[in-house]
């Protein structure tokens, strides 16, 4: 018997993130719990939105999850395949199939007493540093925030939000902004579809003279085929992130990308992470991963793949002011998992 228990929980940015699609300064999230033999597995759901997709209300997916309940409960947590089977059938959202998938993971970790980057036998030395991301915002805001991220972490990778529907001019001024607050540091870029395909190849080409180490979404989600024109004529690496889900997506971007975005929200857990990973190292594709509006838990089971990860953005939990939840730590820059059992994640005793 397996016992599925789902409870929301409010957390707030330190810096709220605006990108082209909006602007969050707060989500709910739901706490996933899975209980088997005495033993109790983790997980999250954080809600998302994908360009014209709206964003599902939390109540939605806690009804999915709540209504799924009596499906799981004759099934053991050692049966991920009959569940996943579930799953699938009741076109559970990715996000809902990411926390019970999620869960499954930590209880399995729990019950074998090892965390899962050694289950799956990684080395976390591998692990690259996390960038963490600046949102659509003035020049001036800009620049106040990552001193702010430079005080308060020492943060030598910065993701720019741009796609700023005031245009081209509004991100080369926010971009040129940064690099003048941190000449030093990294750069990445993520336009999350706001930009059409000339600027997106003018913007490409502007921005690889200053160093930047990819392009992330340049186009929209439906403008597929100008992926084909885009990487013909981009001076920078290009990924994907809202145009892939997961491994089946990746196969429609061979010779039109370089690279992928992967959040355990999209693909449904850390099962189809992993399989996505495969698939984009078997098709010569870049692996990044990203998050959402996530808390420690997300971005900690993220972490215990990170050693596979080209690039890592799991910076969500690193902008809020109360997480309710304690997990992979940040040295140097890099998130390392514990090594506590599962997910290592635990609560924090403060939180209210």
């Amino acid at each position: 018997m397996t016992a599925l228990a789902v409870q929301p929980f409010t957390v707030h940015k330190r810096f709220p993130l605006t990108i082209s699609r909006g602007t969050t300064a707060e989500s709910t999230n739901l706490w996933v719990r899975i209980i088997a033999d005495d033993v109790e597995g983790w997980g999250e759901i954080s809600s998302f939105s994908i360009t014209h997709n709206p964003k599902p209300s939390i109540e939605s997916l806690s009804n999915q999850i709540q209504s799924f309940a009596p499906q799981l409960e004759p099934l053991h947590p050692l049966e991920r395949e009959k569940i996943a089977l579930l799953m699938q059938n009741a076109q559970l959202h990715s996000a809902v199939q990411a926390g019970i998938d999620m869960a499954l993971h930590d209880w399995l970790g729990k019950k074998a007493n090892l965390p899962l980057w050694r289950l799956w036998g990684l080395d976390i030395q591998k692990i690259v540093p996390t960038s963490v991301t600046i949102g659509i915002s003035s020049p001036e805001e800009a620049k106040a925030k990552v001193k702010k991220w430079q005080e308060f972490i020492d943060a030598k990778v910065f993701k720019l939000k741009l796609g700023n529907p005031e245009g081209i001019e509004a991100d080369r001024a926010l971009f040129l902004a940064v690099r003048e607050q941190a000449p030093d540091a990294e750069l990445t870029i993520d336009a999350n579809g706001g930009w059409n395909l000339a600027n997106g190849i003018q913007m490409c080409n502007w921005l690889a003279e200053y160093n930047v180490r990819h392009i992330e979404q340049p186009l929209s989600t439906d403008n597929e085929k100008g992926y084909s024109v885009l990487y013909q004529h981009s001076s920078l690496p290009i990924f994907i992130d809202e145009s892939c889900f997961n491994s089946r997506d990746l196969t429609r971007f061979v010779n039109r990308v370089h690279g992928v975005n992967i959040k355990i929200m999209k693909t449904g857990g850390l099962t189809e992470a992993l399989r996505t990973i495969h698939a984009a190292q078997a098709l010569g594709l870049q692996v990044m991963f990203g998050c959402y509006s996530d808390s420690s838990i997300a971005n900690t089971a993220m972490a215990h793949l990170s050693p596979y990860a080209d690039y890592v953005d799991l910076d969500s939990h690193l902008n809020l002011l109360d997480d309710p939840f304690i997990g992979a730590q940040l040295k140097q820059g890099r998130l390392i998992p514990r090594s506590l059992p599962g997910l290592g994640v635990e609560y924090r005793a403060s939180h209210p």
